[in-house]
C-alpha cells in the first residue's frame, strides 16, 4: 500500500465498535427487505387492477411493448403509494424500512426520496430556512443546493474550499476555515443559522466532519453534509464512518450512486444531534412539499434492498476495495499514470480518502482527460466517471468487482494509439482555462432571480449579474449562482466546458454558452 494511502483511508478510530459496521449479530434483523417483501406479496396475489398506473401491473393490451421491453415483472411491482400492508399504518413495511435505513446509517431518522440528491438537498434549505434566514455554505456546493437555497430564500455567505490549483479540482473545508468564515459572517452581522459543507468530494476527499459539526455546534447552527457521494460509508472497516456518526445533524445520501439502488432513489438521513427536535418538523414539511404524490415502488424497493446488501455485504464491499487498491498499485507502477489522490496528504482539510474513488492523473500522456474518456468510450465501450483536461475518475461500485486489469490496458492501447498521436500534435498549446474564483455576490439569489432579465452575448455578460444558475457538468458546482458578478474568467471556463467532448453546462440559454441571462440595469 502507498505510504499516503495508508494515511488517508485508514478508518476512524470508531468504526471497528460502531453498530453500522456490518459484523456480527447486529447485523441479523438487516436481512430482511420489509418493503421489497411487501410488493412481492402483493404481486404474487395477481391482483385485479382498476386504479393507477395505467398498465394495471400486466403486460396485457397496450402494455405488451412495455412489458416486452422491461419484463412483467417491473410491471407487477410498479404500484401506486397508500395501499395496505405495504405502506400504509403505523407499522407498515415501508416503517419497518425505514428504521432499518435509520439503524444501518447511525440516524435518528431516515426518509427515502425518489427525486435523488437533489430533492435532499433543496429539503435541506427548505427545512433549515425555519432555523432562520442566513446559511455558510461551501462554496463548491451542488447545483441543487443553490436552486434550494433560491427557493427557500436563504441569504448564503460562503466558506470556500482547498483547490488544487495543479488539476483545478475543489477539495473540502477544514474546521479552522469553517470557524473563521462563520466568526466572519457574525461580525458582518449576518450570523449562520446552517452551515452546509460537502464531504465525499466528487474525486473522493473527506473532511473532518466530526471536527466541522463542532465548529457550527459552537457558533450555535446545525451542520449538512452533502454525503451524496459517501452512500457507502460505514459499512466496512475500510471506508470512512458515516457522517451521521460523527455528529453530522443532516445528511443527503445519494445511494444510488455508489451504494447499488436505482437511479434517481436516495436517501436523507437526520442526526440524532442537538437541533434534531427543531429540524424534524421541518424536514417532515419540506418532504411533503417536494415529493411527488405518485412516489416509485420501485425506486422505494430498491432502497430497501440496498440498504440490506449494504448491511450483509461486508465480503463484497472488501473485494471491491482490495480490487480498487490493486488498480492503483498498477497505475503508480505505470510511468503514463499516476494516483491523483495520493497528494491529498497536502491538504488540511483532507483527513481520508474513499477507497472505491480512482482519481488517475493523466497528463503525462500528452492527451487531455476529455479526449480519453471520449475515447474509451467509443472504442472500448468504458465509460469513467468524469473527465477534467488533466485527470479520469473511475467510481467503483460498493459490492462491484469490474475487470481493472482490463481498464488499465484499455487506458495504455489508448494513449499509444495513432488517435493519441494525432491529438498530441494538434492539442492546444494554450490548454484547459483554470476553474476560477466566484464574482462577487451583489444581489440575494432568490432577488435577482425573479427581477427584471435580458439576454446579453457574452462579452457584454462581464461585470453584470447573473440571474441563473451555470453549473459545468460533471460535477454540477455551480460557477455562478443568481446575485453573482459574471467574470471573464467564468465565460472563459464554461465556454471551454461547453465545447469539451463530454462537457455540459447546467442552467445555460444556449449549449455553448454564447449567450447569458442577467439581471437589467435599470
Amino acid at each position: 500500500m502507498h505510504a499516503s494511502e495508508s494515511v488517508l483511508v485508514a478508518p476512524s478510530p470508531a468504526a471497528a465498535s460502531e453498530p453500522g459496521i456490518p459484523l456480527g449479530a447486529a447485523t441479523d434483523r438487516h436481512h430482511a427487505t420489509p418493503y421489497a417483501d411487501a410488493l412481492e406479496r402483493h404481486a404474487s396475489r395477481a391482483p385485479i387492477q382498476l386504479m393507477v398506473p395505467g398498465h394495471s401491473g400486466n403486460g396485457r393490451g397496450i402494455s405488451a411493448r412495455l412489458a416486452e421491453y422491461f419484463g412483467e415483472r417491473v410491471l407487477q411491482l410498479d404500484v401506486p403509494m397508500l395501499l395496505d400492508d405495504i405502506d400504509l399504518g403505523e407499522n407498515s413495511p415501508l416503517a419497518q424500512a425505514l428504521e432499518l435505513a435509520a439503524d444501518a446509517w447511525g440516524a435518528r431518522r431516515t426518509w427515502f426520496l425518489a427525486g435523488g440528491a437533489s430533492q435532499a438537498n433543496r429539503i435541506a434549505a427548505l427545512a433549515v430556512r425555519g432555523l432562520g434566514a442566513n446559511i455558510l455554505s461551501q462554496r463548491s456546493a451542488h447545483s441543487s443546493f443553490s436552486d434550494g437555497v433560491l427557493t427557500a430564500g436563504l441569504t448564503p455567505s460562503f466558506v470556500l474550499p482547498s483547490v488544487d490549483t495543479r488539476y483545478g479540482i475543489a477539495h473540502g473545508v477544514s474546521p479552522t476555515a469553517l470557524d473563521d468564515a462563520l466568526t466572519a459572517a457574525a461580525q458582518r452581522g449576518q450570523p449562520a443559522s446552517a452551515v452546509y459543507i460537502v464531504s465525499p468530494s466528487y474525486f473522493g476527499s473527506v473532511a473532518d466532519v466530526a471536527g466541522l459539526a463542532e465548529v457550527a455546534h459552537a457558533h450555535g447552527a446545525p451542520l449538512i453534509v452533502d454525503g451524496a457521494w459517501g452512500p457507502h460509508f460505514g459499512f466496512h472497516p475500510d471506508l470512512p464512518e458515516s457522517p451521521t456518526r460523527l455528529g453530522a445533524d443532516l445528511v443527503v445520501s445519494s445511494t444510488h450512486k455508489l451504494a447499488g439502488s436505482l437511479t434517481q432513489s436516495a436517501m436523507l438521513h437526520l442526526g440524532d444531534g442537538p437541533y434534531a427536535d427543531r429540524l424534524e418538523p421541518l424536514i417532515e414539511r419540506a418532504v411533503s412539499t417536494t415529493s411527488s404524490t405518485s412516489s416509485s415502488a420501485l425506486l422505494t424497493a430498491s432502497l430497501d434492498i440496498a440498504r440490506h446488501s449494504l448491511m450483509t455485504g461486508a465480503g463484497e464491499i472488501g473485494r471491491s476495495i482490495a480490487g480498487a487498491n490493486a488498480f492503483r498499485t498498477a497505475l503508480r507502477e505505470d510511468p503514463r499514470f499516476s494516483v491523483l489522490s495520493d497528494g491529498f496528504g497536502a491538504f488540511d482539510d483532507i483527513v481520508a480518502t474513499d477507497p472505491l474513488r480512482v482519481p488517475i492523473d493523466v497528463s503525462a500522456t500528452g492527451v487531455s482527460g476529455h479526449w480519453l474518456r471520449q475515447h474509451l468510450l467509443e472504442v472500448e465501450g468504458i465509460y469513467f466517471e468524469i473527465s477534467t483536461a488533466t485527470a479520469l475518475v473511475a467510481l467503483i461500485g460498493a459490492g462491484k468487482t469490474p475487470d481493472l486489469e482490463h481498464v488499465h490496458r484499455a487506458l495504455s492501447t489508448a494513449v499509444d494509439s495513432e488517435e493519441a498521436h494525432a491529438e498530441r500534435a494538434q492539442a492546444d498549446a494554450a490548454g484547459f482555462p483554470a476553474l476560477p474564483p466566484s464574482g462577487a455576490l451583489r444581489m440575494l439569489p432568490r432577488d435577482a432571480y425573479f427581477a427584471g432579465t435580458e439576454l446579453v452575448p457574452a462579452a457584454q455578460a462581464i461585470g453584470r449579474i447573473s440571474a441563473d444558475t451555470l453549473a459545468a457538468y460533471p460535477p454540477g458546482i455551480p460557477n455562478v449562482i443568481p446575485g453573482e458578478e459574471i467574470t471573464a474568467q467564468t465565460v472563459a471556463f464554461l465556454q471551454a466546458v461547453a465545447a469539451s467532448p463530454s462537457g455540459y453546462v447546467r442552467g445555460a440559454v444556449d449549449p455553448d454558452v454564447a449567450r447569458f441571462r442577467v439581471t437589467r440595469e435599470d
